[in-house]
């Protein structure tokens, strides 16, 4: 993430959440009386629009696992500070892509989803512990992670490094190039690996000073952000929406520098072997079909990120 990449054990990534605004050049905290942002400081796009999904499928419903479907509300976990994919907006309710997404999902399986607010870091542990049914949290598979959990394919996204805007730092376009600079990422994600096992050790080699610290890590996105808009850190890392939405947030404080990297599939997490992963796939499978799944996207504005039928496996990690 296993760790998670957004998070994941091994390099690669996971796409992480913000909510930032920037105005006058200060970050406005307004989240729930905490020092996290909060998700609805700045909404994304079309995050009004109203995305019906269908009924249920009976030969889904079929596949799910008696215990599960006798249940009828299941434990979804997700880490809700990693906007747009998942975070909390005005009224403290997760939103977001996933949350969109997830209740889809469940709605083909018969099912209700009981989305808890959870750390990134603890998210696996969780479901293997049973504590959670299933995750949408920007998990990127890896072959990892797989060894822990079965995930389910249903978005594809890359990394990206956002720094100040006009780049006062001079930080050149790939993640190469952050070699002795102060890069904010949220820890427990594919970046904070990235850092600590291919960048640093490059730099190392190369004779250059390495990222400080493997990075300055945060529990939260939203924090990781705050630290890049407060001039605190010089870069960031994260999953290439999470970057793009703080950057659209960001009222022209930050921009992302050159493109993403590391492009690799999400999945959504299951426990191992359980029979509720080839249902989840089904569904998802069929909300591209009835156009849900485009509509869901389209509306928080994440559609270069869409998969084909074709392309929603499960475990199909290639590293």
């Amino acid at each position: 993430m296993a760790s998670s990449a957004r998070r994941s054990s091994s390099i690669g990534k996971r796409i992480i959440a913000t909510g930032a605004v920037v105005a006058a050049g200060s970050v406005l905290l307004t989240a729930c009386g905490s020092s996290k942002i909060n998700g609805n400081s700045g909404a994304a796009p079309n995050a009004s629009q109203t995305v019906n999904a269908a009924g249920p499928d009976a030969a889904l419903v079929a596949m799910v696992p008696a215990d599960l479907k006798a249940k009828g509300t299941l434990t979804v976990a997700t880490d809700s500070t990693y906007a747009p994919d998942e975070f909390k907006d005005a009224g403290g309710k997760v939103v977001g892509m996933d949350v969109d997404m997830g209740n889809a999902i469940l709605a083909k399986l018969g099912l209700k989803a009981d989305w808890q607010s959870a750390g990134f870091d603890s998210i696996l542990g969780g479901i293997t512990a049973k504590k959670y049914d299933l995750s949408l949290s920007s998990f990127t598979d890896t072959q990892a992670r797989e060894k822990q959990v079965d995930l389910v394919h249903y978005f594809t996204a890359g990394e990206a490094v956002a720094v100040l805007t006009g780049n006062p730092d001079k930080i050149g376009t790939t993640a190469a190039d952050l070699c002795g600079f102060k890069v904010a990422v949220q820890s427990g994600t594919t970046e904070a690996d990235e850092i600590k096992n291919t960048i640093n050790p490059a730099c190392t080699k190369a004779g250059k000073k390495t990222v400080p610290n493997n990075g300055d890590q945060f529990e939260a996105q939203t924090d990781a952000t705050t630290a890049l808009t407060s001039k605190r850190d010089q870069a960031m890392m994260a999953d290439s929406p999470v970057i793009d939405y703080a950057v659209k947030q960001s009222n022209g404080a930050i921009q992302k520098l050159g493109d993403n990297y590391n492009v690799a599939p999400y999945g959504i997490v299951v426990p191992k072997g359980s029979a509720l992963g080839p249902a989840i796939q089904g569904a998802i499978k069929d909300l591209i079909k009835d156009g849900t799944y485009g509509q869901i996207l389209n509306k928080w504005g994440v559609d270069s990120g869409a998969l084909t039928a074709d392309q929603i496996t499960l475990n199909g990690a290639t590293s």
